[in-house]
């Protein structure tokens, strides 16, 4: 069987836990898509993790991760990721990942960072927000067909050949458009046989495994980074990242039959966050609540796990999270941080857009969501913690309110609630 868990909304939703959480009853957890430009925070018996490339199933004896063929490999960041969790592990039992690497994966080259970081100095002040990982170069070099796949690494003559034209396309533009250094194909080569060494005992058919999975009953999770409102198609675009979020393209990007995805878990946060520029409804514009809320949310804080970047706030978005749901395909709706929510006498909750006068909840393009104002209903607080509690008959009248009151705008069934960090801090309904 096969389950989803993807974002509903900007990403930062919690994914990362909730995959912690699953694995402990899956065989295999493949990431699907993105690169290192955003992280999955996770809480377990080991401690406290940031995971960035890594498949958050690597807490877990019994999975293999699998980094399948639509992610942006960084190879040197996925080698500092298991170095990390080996040094940070290795007097707390954490078991060594279990890692398998598509041998159809595309590499992230140097030169990927230095044209994302050219390019946003370029804008000024009309940049993405990128974090410089170089994800938009690569991915656009991927379906220019000027991508380096890892298996290419392994014939030398055709790689020597392929450099040369990637440095006559790159260096026209790094001379005459950036006004900076051009590249160097021998460097370039020197750097791919690195890349080889390093990633050689970690590639396999991935695409292969999985379907032998698969007939043998195997339970496998696809994990997906960030979420709907980045996706370049059904996202706030242009403010969206390079690869698909969807479940959808998690058959494609782990290279697995569509009909075999069984589940799919969208996972939305409790109130609403987003790092970097673009469209955001329900944004928080008090900055001093705004501050209130960044610095009780999540475990330490609301702050980008690879950037360090503090989240934009805001408060639940029905519109946005119905739609993120509806393009997810949901069969379930796993709501996070609620227990952050405990200190607040009253929370606004959105439940249509006004745009031009006119009402809708429906999430419409982004050139009409930027001329939208959020329609809010405010419920009552329920003023206590929450954390602890296990069972839902158990959680505060209000709180549950609050939680019926989002899924009936919603129209998914909420069947996960995180009230807490921790792996255990978890109520099934």
């Amino acid at each position: 069987m096969v389950k989803a868990i993807v974002g509903a909304n900007w990403g930062d939703e919690g994914k990362g836990k909730m995959t912690d959480v699953l694995a402990e009853n899956a065989d295999v957890v493949v990431r699907f898509q993105g690169g290192a430009n955003a992280g999955h925070t996770i809480k377990n018996k080991y401690g406290k993790f940031a995971l960035h490339t890594c498949p958050s199933g690597v807490f877990n004896e019994n999975v293999t991760n699998i980094i399948g063929n639509g992610v942006a490999l960084d190879i040197p960041r996925l080698m500092d990721e298991l170095a990390y969790i080996a040094e940070t592990g290795k007097d707390k039992g954490v078991p060594k990942p279990k890692l398998l690497v598509s041998d159809r994966v595309q590499l992230v080259m140097p030169y990927h960072k230095l044209f994302d970081e050219y390019e946003e100095e370029r804008l000024k002040g009309k940049s993405f927000g990128s974090t410089k990982s170089g994800i938009a170069p690569f991915y656009s070099d991927k379906y220019a067909k000027t991508g380096i796949q890892v298996n290419e690494l392994f014939d030398e003559e055709y790689l020597k050949e392929k450099l040369e034209n990637i440095c006559t396309i790159k260096n026209a533009l790094l001379i005459n458009l950036y006004h900076k250094d051009p590249l160097d194909k021998d460097e370039l080569f020197k750097t791919c046989m690195e890349y080889r060494d390093k990633i050689e005992s970690y590639l396999a058919d991935t695409a292969l495994f999985l379907d032998k999975a698969l007939k043998e009953g195997k339970t496998i999770l696809l994990e997906g980074q960030l979420g709907t409102m980045k996706d370049p198609d059904h996202g706030i675009y242009p403010m969206v990242t390079s690869s698909h979020t969807l479940a959808g393209y998690g058959a494609a990007g782990a290279g697995i039959p569509p009909y075999e995805i069984k589940q799919i878990v969208a996972v939305t946060k409790a109130y609403s966050s987003a790092v970097g520029a673009g469209v955001f409804t329900t944004e928080i514009t008090d900055e001093a609540q705004a501050e209130e809320l960044r610095r009780r949310g999540g475990d330490g804080g609301e702050y980008g796990a690879t950037t360090g970047r503090p989240r934009r706030m805001g408060w639940y978005d029905c519109v946005a999270s119905k739609y993120g749901c509806r393009l997810q395909g949901a069969t379930d709706v796993a709501l996070s941080v609620l227990d952050v929510l405990g200190y607040l006498d009253e929370i606004p909750v959105c439940t249509a857009y006004e745009i031009d006068g006119k009402q809708t909840k429906d999430f419409p393009t982004t050139r009409l969501v930027e001329r939208a104002k959020p329609v809010y209903e405010v419920l009552p607080g329920w003023k206590t913690d929450i954390s602890g509690i296990r069972k839902y008959e158990e959680l505060p009248e209000n709180c549950r309110r609050y939680i019926e009151f989002i899924e009936k705008e919603l129209g998914y069934p909420i069947t996960m609630i995180s009230n807490g960090p921790s792996r255990e801090d978890i109520i099934y309904r």
